[in-house]
């Protein structure tokens, strides 16, 4: 295949990445004409090695940090519309980049290390600190319902460690509804199976009854959510949990002001 018929299908959604970047949608799409450009005078550049959506953005990676001015912050004076925006022109740029290939362009860890040629320890990194910094902008207070303590308090000293303050832990349906209408949470993490034989996904759709709030659902049994046969959450964990990726979520529900999805009503 030629280079262009691999690169072309990449740009939408890399100029999206650029201008995300950038703060300004004029200087990412220079930054994606300045690849192309590099590619023309040196068509080996691009790794046909590997998959050609890594591959287009690592090179991108390699024109936008090859460049001073991107390992700066952006210019406040940009004054980016949207809350997301403004809440990147806050992270510093090698966090910004690491938190917006895998929380926006989706990612891996292992291909968002490599296309910016840094080993996963690294990669992990960079994650906590755009993780901390985004703490740092949007500390919420968080309600945990699980009914395990140790599991319990791992996921406290998490958000905890984010900047977020903890409200509550609830080990039952009703405790969590209780707890949820007293403290008015920005956030829950929620488990599936309780205590009691409750069910954290019908304590979710009681507090879900009565406020908006983002929810992240961190179960052993996945499976009884990705049925397919209603809507699905927008975050979900499986245990047992990384670390890293309960603080990515965590800052990923939070970064960008995310509603919860539609109650996921079980049948009857």
């Amino acid at each position: 295949m030629t280079i262009t018929s691999l690169i072309s299908p990449q740009l939408p959604l890399l100029r999206r990445y650029a201008r995300a970047l950038s703060g300004n949608q004029s200087s990412g799409d220079n930054h994606v004409v300045a690849m192309l450009e590099s590619l023309l005078a040196d068509p080996g550049a691009f790794d046909r090695s590997i998959e050609p959506r890594v591959a287009a953005y690592r090179l991108f990676s390699q024109v936008w940090n090859a460049n001073p001015m991107n390992r700066i912050d952006v210019d406040a004076r940009s004054a980016p519309a949207g809350v997301a925006e403004r809440r990147l022109e806050a992270i510093t740029p090698a966090p910004r980049q690491a938190f917006l290939l895998t929380a926006v362009e989706g990612f891996s860890n292992h291909d968002a290390a490599h296309i910016l040629d840094v080993d996963e320890a690294e990669f992990g990194g960079l994650l906590n600190e755009a993780a901390r910094q985004i703490g740092e902008q949007v500390a919420s207070r968080v309600l945990v319902i699980e009914d395990e303590p140790i599991i319990a308090m791992d996921l406290e000293t998490l958000v905890e460690s984010l900047g977020h303050t903890v409200v509550g832990n609830a080990r039952t349906r009703d405790e969590a509804v209780a707890m949820a209408r007293k403290h008015r949470p920005g956030l829950v993490l929620a488990d599936i199976r309780l205590a009691d034989g409750s069910s954290g996904l019908d304590a979710v759709n009681d507090i879900l009854a009565s406020f908006e709030v983002p929810v992240i659902f961190i179960t052993a049994y996945p499976e009884s959510l990705l049925t397919g046969e209603r809507p699905e959450p927008t975050f979900l964990i499986a245990k047992p949990f990384r670390e890293e990726t309960v603080k990515a979520v965590v800052s990923q529900a939070l970064f960008f002001d995310a509603s919860a999805s539609p109650a996921m009503k079980r049948s009857a």
